[in-house]
């Protein structure tokens, strides 16, 4: 099976792509994308999950129980580089979305437990920093990190400038063996600009048993099962991607691949 999942003509609700722990052969991480056009909406149901939905362009009102979070959104792009408007759902509630302008929204799920209430979260509450130097510097906007409360997933955004490199040194989180790694099964949903673009990642592990190198166009999705999973943007093309990170427990401990250790201790 590829890791690489492409995104298909709309379904009648908007759904452009979707990754399941069925479709993906794993137990945590869920994801889809849907693009509406201004004034549709479509309905769910939560169920065993807790989601997260980012919105990624456009505005929408989000429903769900007796909350209503009215006309949030506020980039147009993912390349407006601002901070989005999410909204955190937990497990067990209904909820509707309607786009008020054409909408494109990321929906994250994994594994809830009713620990938390729905809420709004703001631009302003989305910690903005940069990693790395050099043709290694990446621009990170934290969504729902470890900090913030949730009963298992992790959502960040990431925008790396053209010709640099991302999730770099090459790092993995498949090992439960905390405090040195932890186990999170992860998704990039990649978008490039110029929308014409592509990029490359590449998923390995150690002994090599998964070796997968994917040229990635705007839109697309990776699933990392396990091992490490560089990313690069060729020069004149920006890549955004969302991560989407959950396991058994809710912690981010990765290890980098000890080849290549000694670009962090030169740094």
């Amino acid at each position: 099976m590829s890791l690489l999942v492409r995104p298909h003509a709309p379904s009648e609700d908007g759904t452009l792509l979707e990754v399941t722990p069925e479709s993906a052969g794993w137990t945590h991480v869920g994801f889809r994308v849907h693009r509406l056009k201004q004034g549709e909406r479509f309905e769910r149901h939560t169920e065993s999950r807790e989601q997260c939905l980012v919105l990624l362009s456009g505005r929408a009102t989000v429903r769900t129980g007796d909350q209503t979070f009215e006309n949030i959104g506020e980039r147009m792009s993912v390349f407006d580089h601002l901070p989005p408007y999410s909204v955190y759902l937990p497990d067990g509630v209904a909820y509707s979305v309607e786009a008020l302008t054409e909408l494109e929204i990321a929906v994250c799920s994994a594994p809830g437990h009713g620990n938390h209430a729905a809420r709004l979260i703001r631009p302003e509450q989305v910690a903005c920093s940069t990693r790395g130097e050099g043709t290694n510097t990446r621009h990170v906007q934290d969504i729902l990190p470890q900090t913030e409360p949730a009963d298992s997933l992790l959502v960040v955004e990431v925008y790396t400038p053209p010709g640099n490199w991302s999730s770099y040194p090459p790092h993995k989180h498949c090992a439960d063996n905390l405090p040195e790694e932890s186990f999170l099964e992860e998704t990039y949903y990649h978008k490039l600009n110029p929308s014409q673009g592509f990029a490359f990642q590449r998923v390995y592990t150690d002994d090599r048993s998964l070796d997968e190198t994917m040229a990635v166009e705007d839109g697309c999705c990776v699933m990392v099962p396990e091992g490490y999973h560089p990313a690069a943007a060729p020069h004149g093309y920006e890549l955004y991607y969302l991560n989407v990170m959950a396991g058994p427990k809710r912690v981010w401990k990765f290890k980098n691949d000890p080849a290549h250790e000694w670009i962090v201790e030169q740094a």
